[in-house]
């Protein structure tokens, strides 16, 4: 029965990803207010480091910009919580949202909020820290062990009220999104891009933080670097030093590429790859960004969920053409540098653009804004509405197919998808070439025969590097038999991200066939793609790498160590520490890993699954089949887990509960060929042989070309001695994918029926 179980998919689940949630909570509340029961006493978090000289230090000579600066969100990202800075009153308000009432008051000069903790009992907790000041302003609490927490009640500016920034979810105390736990945990979620030269310093043995900064808010320095050796050579050069870039970054000399990935490291999502970020090297050295895919994106690649503005903005024509963040925004105050219309009309023609022939509305209105059709948005944080930097003319024909939205009906919300497209071809026309989405928006709408023009997509550099290293990692959905070629061949693209991308799907095949090629990123100029090939040889012992990577598998292996590290706070780097240990074969660090992943976060049952298959492969079964169990009873609609237990119940050959758990999977899992390939196997194991039949028969229809599914009919039949049904199966599978040694051996045999 080793069929089933060695087509068991090992998962990891990003450091950003939140996984589907069931809440409810029936903890009894304590009414009375009740102070914690430990001191925590205040302690600074400031480095003693006099590289980094202060922004009133710049404003001596930047007068200027220090006075555009000021009261910015970057000025005003972090502070100490004061009577100036804390805009909410504190004044015996009370707020009450999913069940828990939160009442906020001032003792001894200082702010109080009574509110649930990690317990489900009510607490006080000072305030220590603001965190912004518009749309909303956060409050920061201490707690042991070197946390700070973000309350999940804020403060609306502008509506001047509290109001809760997740009112949609009621979080129990014991989840990793309650307020208290690591959804809403200083260190780990936002203190990197909230302050500058931040160090987290986390002790992964103790769980403990000692994180720390230079200066507490978005100061200069954070953009332009630690600038003692710029003041110093300034005194000392006086009237005669002009060139800043010696000693500073992101100045006016900057390319627009360079200024936008300086910016990106904060304005995107995206996984950490160095301890800090030191301005050395280029973005990838430091950060991997996240690429189009659902659930964070629409199909098309518009903004769902949080994903920031960074991988939006790669899509456009705009950062193709050299347009960077300053030409729109005020680099120290960060507003926009005109309002309306006038803000597109400095590079796009008035005449052109800015007319009723162009816009179909009335000019001058809130309708004619170029933003209003090309650059909508979602609302983020309960109130703050973030706008897609990806500036894209309106699709309706997209909407209709993939469910993606569209500015039409968007404003026209009494109108279908399918009159705005209408409406649309009858003013303008149709959209003019192909749109990258045009390609990408098949397969992340789940389209069963997209991976041909994904693969176009993939190897055309016309199309914007996130769009073509997305597409790369879309692929793997689909048979890469015959991709493998083009996969090696990705690794040498002059894109970090799509190069990252190939390695990221090579790593989850299971086979040492590209170890050659992958042992060659070892040595690649970019830490994120070095780091991702490291990865990927976890499979492959270090005394079977060739002695020419030895140095570089060394060195890396460094790098890869820090990148655990530094990940090492999220259940997800925990859950890929693991599977790193696992495909290493070292089980029992794999174990200790997703524990520690179940600890950050219970309900990351994707490292969930991955210990029940610790468990398989140590030969206890039964706490694998609890761990199975377990996760079921968490998340009834997780099809995945009914696939594993099968599996498991197949090799143990409990034959019929391993149906019954594969019928379970594809009820929830329709489309998944896995599946459907195991429950056939079964059948044929169970002599239900008309049943394993027309289940490959009927998937066949929507996957006709599906090499698992034409290979496992051609076997069935082969079994059933049905030579004609087999060779014409097994032949149409050959003519498909002629280079499968797997499929010609089986060709052979049916010729020997």
């Amino acid at each position: 029965m080793q069929q089933y179980i060695k087509n068991y998919c090992i998962f990891f689940l990003l450091p950003v990803v939140v996984l589907p949630l069931s809440l409810t909570s029936c903890q009894k509340k304590e009414s009375a207010y009740k102070p914690l029961s430990k001191h925590i006493a205040l302690h600074t978090n400031v480095i003693p480091d006099d590289d980094y000289v202060g922004s009133k230090t710049c404003a001596e000579c930047h007068a200027k910009a220090y006075k555009e600066w000021q009261g910015s969100d970057h000025d005003k990202a972090m502070e100490i919580a004061t009577q100036t800075t804390v805009l909410a009153p504190f004044s015996g308000e009370q707020f009450t949202s999913n069940g828990v009432t939160s009442h906020f008051f001032k003792k001894d000069s200082s702010f109080y909020v009574n509110t649930e903790g990690p317990d489900g009992k009510y607490h006080d907790y000072k305030v220590i820290y603001t965190f912004g000041i518009k749309p909303l302003q956060q409050y920061l609490v201490q707690f042991p062990d070197g946390k700070y927490q973000a309350l999940r009640t804020a403060w609306d500016v502008e509506k001047q009220q509290f109001f809760d920034l997740y009112p949609d979810f009621k979080i129990v105390h014991s989840e990793w999104l309650h307020w208290s736990r690591g959804g809403l945990n200083w260190n780990t979620m936002c203190s990197d891009c909230h302050s500058t030269n931040v160090r987290k310093n986390y002790e992964e043995n103790t769980g403990t933080f000692n994180t720390q900064y230079s200066i507490i808010n978005v100061s200069c320095e954070a953009c332009h670097g630690p600038g003692k050796d710029h003041v110093n050579e300034a005194k000392k050069l006086g009237d005669d030093y002009k060139n800043t870039s010696s000693h500073l970054f992101m100045t006016s000399q900057t390319d627009s590429k360079t200024l936008i990935d300086q910016c990106a490291r904060c304005h995107m999502r995206r996984e950490q790859f160095s301890k800090n970020y030191n301005h050395s090297g280029n973005l990838p050295d430091h950060y991997f960004p996240q690429l189009i895919e659902a659930p964070l994106y629409h199909a098309d690649g518009q903004i769902l969920d949080e994903v920031y503005v960074y991988t939006s903005f790669l899509q456009s024509k705009m950062y193709k053409h050299g347009v960077s963040c300053k030409d729109c925004h005020n680099s120290h105050s960060t507003k926009l540098k005109f309002t309306g219309n006038n803000l597109c009309t400095r590079c796009h023609t008035p005449d052109v653009y800015d007319v009723t022939k162009h816009t179909k509305h009335p000019k001058h209105t809130k309708d004619s804004e170029c933003i209003n059709c090309h650059m909508t948005g979602n609302t983020y944080m309960g109130i703050d509405y973030r706008r897609d930097h990806s500036f894209r003319i309106p699709r309706p024909d997209q909407s209709i197919k993939y469910g993606t939205p569209n500015a039409c009906t968007q404003c026209h919300i009494a109108w279908t998808n399918e009159y705005a497209w209408k409406a649309y071809q009858e003013l303008y026309g149709k959209p003019d070439g192909i749109h990258f989405s045009d390609y990408l928006a098949p397969a992340i709408a789940g389209e069963p025969n997209a991976d041909k023009n994904l693969m176009l997509l993939a190897q055309d550099t016309v199309f914007p590097d996130i769009a073509r290293a997305s597409a790369v990692s879309a692929l793997q959905q689909y048979p890469l038999q015959e991709k493998i070629k083009d996969f090696l061949a990705f690794l040498d693209d002059e894109s970090p991200l799509v190069k990252g991308a190939a390695l990221d799907v090579l790593s989850e095949i299971a086979t040492t066939d590209f170890t050659p090629y992958i042992l060659t990123k070892l040595k690649d100029s970019t830490r994120s793609v070095r780091v991702k090939a490291f990865y990927a040889l976890a499979p492959i012992p270090k005394n079977s790498i060739p002695d020419d990577f030895l140095p570089a598998y060394q060195k890396v292996s460094k790098e890869f160590d820090n990148y655990l590290k530094t990940n090492a706070d999220f259940s997800g780097g925990q859950a890929r520490k693991g599977i790193f240990y696992q495909k290493k074969g070292d089980l029992n660090q794999a174990k200790s890993a997703y524990e520690k992943a179940l600890a950050i976060d219970n309900r990351n049952n994707m490292a969930r699954t991955n210990l029940a298959q610790v468990y398989y492969q140590l030969r206890d079964y039964k706490k694998a089949e609890f761990v199975f169990k377990q996760i079921i009873e968490q998340e009834p609609d997780f099809g995945l887990t009914y696939y594993s237990l099968a599996l498991l119940y197949a090799e143990l050959n409990r034959l019929d509960e391993a149906i019954e758990q594969l019928l379970k999977a594809r009820k929830l899992m329709p489309d998944n060929i896995r599946v459907v390939y195991n429950l056939s196997l079964l059948y044929d194991k169970t002599d239900q042989i008309k049943k394993a039949e027309d289940i490959l028969e009927n998937t066949l229809i929507k996957f006709p070309n599906n090499p698992d599914l034409l290979y496992a009919l051609a076997f069935h039949y082969y079994q059933q001695k049905n030579k004609d049904k087999a060779t014409v199966t097994i032949e149409r599978l050959i003519n498909l994918y002629p280079n499968n040694s797997n499929f010609v051996n089986l060709h052979h045999q049916i010729r020997n029926l």
